[in-house]
């Protein structure tokens, strides 16, 4: 099996396809429960600050426990209905049980997440570097869509990326030519470079308007493409953010669909400007500003 990924690549993207729904569907449950988490944590810190005691236990509630289960009527949800993507389809994005409706952004995820890993196996091939680039891919989809939901960029992802993405060029191997890893000087760089820039940023903007612009999560965000992308993918990284998510942005309020003044979560455009950096970066950078070169 491993001959025959490492020699073809219609198979190596074709499992990696598969993989990807997989993911997909587990990513679905991060996006969900991970502000959940973070809700529950918050408030049994703020009990204890205002001297409730005892604060009351919590029920288990993770990533593994309670059992996934129809939001409405709260039937659990079974191995058969939760075939990604194939169970929304057979069910006509209903519960078995109840009949309420399942949002179609379950299926979305998944495809998505299957789609850009398939992208990434094409792009980088059979290897340790095409593993590390899915998990960047996957860490970047749970965060725009946790952001987008939410507006939060949690530690418990930001952070333990950013580190992987400093390991990724301690440990793994550089080969000439590849775009993974970069060499540990452009990672460290970059995650300095990706954080202070955007705090750089918001301090400014604060200082001028005395109003907060984006939230510190952002700061961490970049700080992890940085990492695992080096200091020279940090401009086109900026650029093509700022560019999406403006366009985005005005569209939005001339569709009256966001109103003037209310903050937008800036999140999912740094996550896919990552991503798009990730696969297409060193190319374009090479081409246009010769900046990329990866022992630099």
């Amino acid at each position: 099996m491993i001959t025959l990924l490492g020699s073809s690549t219609p198979a190596l993207v074709g499992v990696v396809f598969v993989l990807g729904l997989l993911v997909g569907s587990f990513l679905n449950v991060v996006i969900h429960r991970v502000p959940v988490m973070l809700e529950r944590t918050w408030r049994r810190e703020a009990l204890a600050a205002s001297g409730s005691d005892p604060v009351p236990e919590d029920p288990p509630y993770d990533l593994i426990r309670p059992r996934s289960a129809c939001p409405a009527c709260k039937a659990p949800i079974t191995a058969l209905q939760n075939i990604p993507v194939v169970s929304w389809l057979v069910l006509k994005g209903r519960c078995a049980s109840c009949r309420a409706p399942i949002s179609a952004r379950y299926p979305v995820v998944e495809i998505l997440t299957a789609l850009l890993s398939g992208v990434v196996a094409w792009q980088f091939g059979f290897g340790w570097t095409t593993a590390a680039a899915l998990v960047l891919t996957w860490f970047l989809i749970a965060l725009a869509f946790i952001d987008m939901d939410t507006q939060l960029l949690p530690d418990s992802l930001t952070l333990p990326l950013l580190w992987m993405g400093l390991l990724v060029g301690l440990l793994l191997p550089q080969v000439d030519g590849a775009r993974l890893p970069v060499d540990l000087r452009s990672a460290v760089i970059g995650a300095i470079a990706g954080y202070l820039s955007l705090w750089s940023v918001y301090q400014l903007f604060k200082l001028l308007t005395r109003k907060d612009g984006m939230g510190f999560g952002d700061f961490k965000l970049l700080a992890a493409p940085g990492a695992w992308l080096g200091w020279q993918m940090l401009l086109p990284i900026i650029i093509a953010a700022a560019g999406v998510g403006a366009v985005v942005g005005i569209a939005s309020i001339l569709l009256r669909r966001h109103k003037a003044g209310i903050p937008m979560a800036f999140g999912p455009y740094l996550a896919a400007a990552g991503w798009l950096m990730l696969v297409f970066g060193p190319q374009l950078v090479d081409s246009y500003l010769g900046l990329y070169s990866p022992g630099r």
